[in-house]
């Protein structure tokens, strides 16, 4: 018979000190939103398993943003989601906290900012990293690339989504500069994407060289999958427009308008902003001017001029060749940006002339691209929300009832948070964002 030896004591699990990362320590939101961006937080502790961890956020400075309540932990494992519900506009801290075994835990601040409510806040998104959007083009699959004006990166966004861009690109190198371009308009042929710079004169009158560009880009793949490669680049766009223009008379004041002290943001000023090629053309273009508005009167009408040989200007460098003017009623509004669909249907976003006008009226115009026919107003849009409508992302069947297109804002200079602080001076990227919001034109 055999007897069993003493049983050896169990020996106690040592548990090591709980670890906490964000993917973000900075967080914005907007009071009412939907589907507002999200911080991952990944947990570990030696000894345990992720799932047995625990983890929790509670208000540590201001609950009136965002307190306890409002902070929602999902997903179970090493990674957990974080998300957060605006109570009210400002700065909130929010101390984020993983309890382990043993007693032991660790924590993590996550600074958040969160915006005013907007009108149909379910049709809103925000796209962070960067407040200044002015172009958007679409590349499939419910992607679009978005210019800034206050830099020469271009950002690759889920246009469903609110949150970072999914890729960025920054041409600044192959474009020979290390200033802005002011990117304002694109458009895109086949696979490749054109983009111009305002052409105009910076805010306080002085003539900034890389504003005179217009460039391409070669894409690749589609949706999340896009790829940009540079192509050319030419900067004498402005040069030959305004040589044009003295050529025949100086009806749109080019000259004027562009010289020393001028700023580009007045009803004779100078500044482009549309970027779209004529009905069946792959060669002709029409730029679309904010300024000036022609003739430069009040209740001027709108401006496009187009260049006969866009495509050779940018694959060769050719002096750009210019047809006539065409100039559009749009109620005494400039062309902020001009998109068409595959049908040939155009759209116009239209918009002051005016450099602060966030209060000023916007609508949305449709056109059939030819020159001598008038555009049809399809919505007016709301100018109580920050930021300026600046951008047209895609352009609907404008022919379908219920049509619905989706705009971006430029919010640079509008005050999200309540504290006097323009978006684009923010101090963390993540704070930063424009406005992608959707409307249905009117029949």
């Amino acid at each position: 018979m055999l007897i069993a030896g003493p049983t050896a004591p169990a020996q106690a699990v040592t548990y090591g000190t709980p670890t906490i990362a964000l993917s973000a320590s900075y967080l914005s939101g907007a009071v009412g939103a939907t589907g507002d961006p999200v911080v991952n937080v990944t947990v570990g502790q030696s000894g345990a398993d992720a799932s047995a961890l625990t983890v929790s956020a509670s208000a540590s400075s201001k609950a009136s943003v965002a307190g306890t309540g409002d902070v929602t932990v999902t997903v179970t494992g090493a990674v957990r989601q974080l998300a957060v519900t605006a109570r009210g506009r400002g700065y909130t801290n929010l101390t984020v906290k993983v309890a382990g075994l043993g007693g032991k835990s660790a924590t993590k601040t996550l600074y958040y900012a969160a915006s005013a409510a907007v009108q149909n806040p379910a049709d809103a998104r925000y796209l962070t990293g960067s407040a200044d959007a002015s172009a958007a083009v679409d590349v499939g699959g419910g992607y679009a690339v978005v210019a800034d004006d206050e830099s020469n990166v271009l950002r690759l966004y889920d246009r469903s989504r609110s949150g970072a861009p999914v890729k960025t690109w920054d041409f600044s190198s192959q474009l020979g500069v290390s200033k802005e371009v002011d990117i304002e308009g694109a458009t895109r042929i086949g696979n490749t994407i054109y983009w111009t710079g305002s052409l105009g004169n910076n805010k306080d009158g002085e003539y900034k060289a890389p504003r005179n560009t217009v460039f391409t880009t070669t894409v690749s793949g589609s949706g999340s999958g896009t790829q940009l490669v540079y192509g050319r680049s030419y900067k004498k766009l402005r040069d030959d427009l305004v040589a044009w223009d003295q050529a025949n008379g100086n009806r749109y004041g080019f000259a004027a308008g562009t010289a020393d002290g001028e700023a580009p943001k007045q009803i004779d000023g100078f500044n482009v902003e549309g970027l779209e090629f004529a009905p069946g053309s792959t060669t002709t273009a029409y730029l679309g001017f904010r300024a000036p508005l022609a003739p430069a009167v009040p209740g001027g009408k709108a401006l496009l001029v187009p260049v006969t040989n866009f495509d050779q200007v940018l694959a060769s460098g050719a002096k750009a060749v210019f047809g006539a003017g065409v100039e559009l009623d749009l109620g005494g509004l400039a062309v902020r940006d001009i998109r068409k669909n595959a049908a040939g249907q155009y759209l116009i976003l239209a918009g002051s002339w005016a450099a602060d006008d966030n209060s000023d009226p916007y609508a949305l115009y449709q056109w059939d691209g030819v020159a001598g026919h008038a555009p049809v107003k399809r919505a007016d849009l709301p100018t109580t929300d920050p930021g300026g409508w600046e951008a047209i992302a895609e352009v609907p069947d404008l022919t379908a009832a219920g049509a619905r297109v989706q705009l971006v804002t430029d919010s640079g200079s509008a005050d999200l948070y309540g504290d006097g602080t323009e978006a684009k001076d923010l101090t963390h990227p993540e704070w930063k964002k424009a406005r992608a919001a959707w409307f249905t034109l009117n029949p």
